[in-house]
């Protein structure tokens, strides 16, 4: 069970492909142009959060930042890697997966995080977290034909950062 699909799953509406990376592009401007006083939100129990996430390209090594929803898990960070409900995984879990390391701001502040995917029991029960604040994602799932990689960004330290 991917704890994505049931019997009821509806079709939510999705919008057309240019005009969800076109909202991408403008929040991460809003985002720039305000110094991150715009764009960044605290999850609540009823809604998840909004962070950017910076990843270094699997290629080039360069840094690339995009803007993720996520929830918590303890310490952890939770994103889902949807790609805009469109198929194939996003870029930036394509850099995690070759460069784990990463670096994310939230509206508390920036923090070093190591990336990997959730699988088995931790996969479904994240799953359902997402589910409550997010009753669509099952539907917005189902419009991919692969697995939506469920990923979890746990806090990293380097020696020399202060904690």
């Amino acid at each position: 069970m991917t704890g994505e699909s049931t019997s009821e799953t509806r079709a939510p509406r999705v919008p057309p492909r240019w005009f969800v990376r076109t909202a991408w592009v403008v929040h991460r401007r809003l985002y720039a142009l305000s110094g991150g006083r715009f764009g960044l939100r605290r999850p609540r129990p009823d809604r998840w959060g909004m962070m950017r996430l910076t990843t270094s390209g699997r290629r080039t090594c360069l840094e690339h930042s995009v803007i993720v929803a996520y929830v918590e898990d303890g310490p952890n960070l939770v994103t889902l890697a949807m790609n805009g409900w469109a198929e194939g995984h996003p870029s930036w879990w394509r850099n995690l997966e070759v460069h784990p390391d990463a670096t994310v701001a939230t509206a508390d502040g920036e923090r070093l995080v190591r990336a990997r995917a959730a699988h088995g029991h931790e996969r479904e029960r994240l799953w359902a977290a997402w589910r409550e604040r997010e009753p669509d994602v099952d539907a917005h799932a189902a419009h991919r034909s692969t697995e939506t990689p469920v990923v979890v960004l746990e806090p990293r330290y380097e020696p020399d950062r202060p904690r």
